[in-house]
């Protein structure tokens, strides 16, 4: 429950629940965000600000929030274009990372939320709110997403998280309150499948995929074509980095959230990116979803390639050892912990000299790896040919091997009794 400012000068406008003055409400346009909305207003006496992050959701998602938002009683709705931001600040830091949470998952909606739970945190200040709020419910892993960021952005803001505090159970009971408020509720016609979109991916969740054993069905997938329906031939496409991020499509340099989009219809035409996982959540209990990460799939394929160039291996041991850990920061609403800063300036250090191209080419959903350059590369032709022993003389490795080897077989000399 929120933490309850106290307005003896205004009691008169007190909720069921308390007095807050203005709360920030991170806003859909759906039924659960639509009904939100009053009973703010009924259980806190506030104004209700919504406000609406433009991840890359679609412009579906966006068209005419503002009428929904005030005949459900919003005093305003605050709509602010994230995209670039959202791919160059946290998608792309993540990538130069390698961050991949549970073998699987490239962290599509725990990337989004900090984003979006910082501007809303740059709203309340801008709106003079003293309270933010949000639709998430009490069994996911967004609640602690969405909570963690404001409390290391402003740790003086009130914060309402309904699904923890009301009575409605379900859909019916929003329909019911809905009705009882004059609150009108969204035509479009609900999903059988929990989805959240952005411009790095879409999940899917619910209805036949709850049972692990079900085969997701053919029309569920909305970025990417079925792989067996893909075209027959492949598709060859170049990505250009510089210092571990990514710059270019077949060299045209983009913006960070062109690029991705020009990813996106690229590699959705042909299949790539999906990915059906059973996750451990946060709060403890497994979920099973479904994936469908084109862009970031060729993407993540074609930055790990470049770094067999560029890294060293005990660079890329430990690199590869710390992306487990950031991952796991970033799935867990830690976005703003030192720690992952930390571990962030380790990642763009190593990282300065992976400029270069890595060609891969897309066929019936998936990624093969077929050329990769750098200025930057470690690899010497000259050292590594069979041909060639002016560098490597192969007489030495008898004495490397030897010392290497000491430890093995000083063991064997003991249990031999030697």
């Amino acid at each position: 429950m929120a933490q309850v400012i106290k307005d003896s000068e205004d009691k008169n406008n007190k909720g069921l629940r308390g007095k807050l003055n203005k709360v920030v409400l991170a806003y859909s346009g759906g039924l659960d965000t639509s009904v939100i909305v009053p009973w703010l207003r009924e259980n806190y006496g506030c104004q209700v600000v919504c406000f609406t992050a433009d991840v890359g959701q679609g412009i579906n998602e966006l068209e005419g929030l503002e009428k929904k938002a005030k005949a459900s009683g919003a005093c305003q709705l605050v709509v602010k274009d994230l995209k670039e931001e959202f791919v160059k600040d946290y998608i792309f830091p993540c990538l130069r990372a390698g961050a991949i949470y549970e073998r699987k998952y490239l962290l599509g909606t725990s990337m989004a939320r900090p984003v979006i739970a910082k501007a809303m945190v740059d709203v309340a200040n801008e709106v003079g709110a003293d309270a933010v709020a949000h639709g998430c419910t009490g069994k996911g892993n967004d609640q602690v997403r969405f909570e963690l960021t404001f409390f290391a952005l402003n740790p003086q803001l009130n914060i309402v998280a309904p699904w923890r505090e009301w009575d409605i159970t379900g859909r019916e009971d929003a329909l019911e309150y809905a009705k009882k408020h004059n609150v009108p509720v969204p035509v479009t016609k609900k999903s059988i499948y929990s989805r959240d979109g952005n411009l790095w991916h879409l999940s899917h969740e619910g209805d036949i995929l709850e049972d692990p054993a079900n085969e997701p069905k053919k029309d569920m997938y909305m970025l990417t074509v079925d792989p067996e329906d893909a075209p027959n031939e492949p598709e060859y496409v170049e990505i250009g980095f510089v210092s571990g991020l990514p710059v270019s499509v077949n060299g045209k340099e983009l913006s960070p959230a062109s690029l991705l989009t020009e990813l996106n219809h690229i590699g959705g035409r042909h299949g790539v990116g999906r990915v059906d996982m059973v996750e451990n959540r946060l709060v403890g209990m497994k979920s099973r979803g479904v994936y469908e990460t084109p862009g970031g799939t060729i993407l993540f394929t074609a930055a790990r390639e470049l770094e067999s160039l560029t890294l060293d291996r005990e660079t890329m041991q430990v690199k590869d050892s710390l992306a487990l850990k950031y991952a796991e920061l970033v799935y867990a609403g830690r976005w703003f912990d030192s720690l992952r800063e930390s571990m962030d300036a380790f990642m763009e250090k190593i990282t300065e000299t992976t400029t270069g191209s890595v060609t891969v080419k897309l066929y019936k959903g998936s990624v093969t790896v077929t050329s990769r350059k750098s200025p930057n590369s470690l690899y010497r032709q000259d050292i590594s040919s069979f041909e060639s022993g002016d560098i490597y003389d192969q007489a030495d490795a008898a004495g490397f091997i030897r010392l290497y080897g000491l430890p093995m077989r000083v063991r064997a000399m003991l249990e031999k009794g030697i």
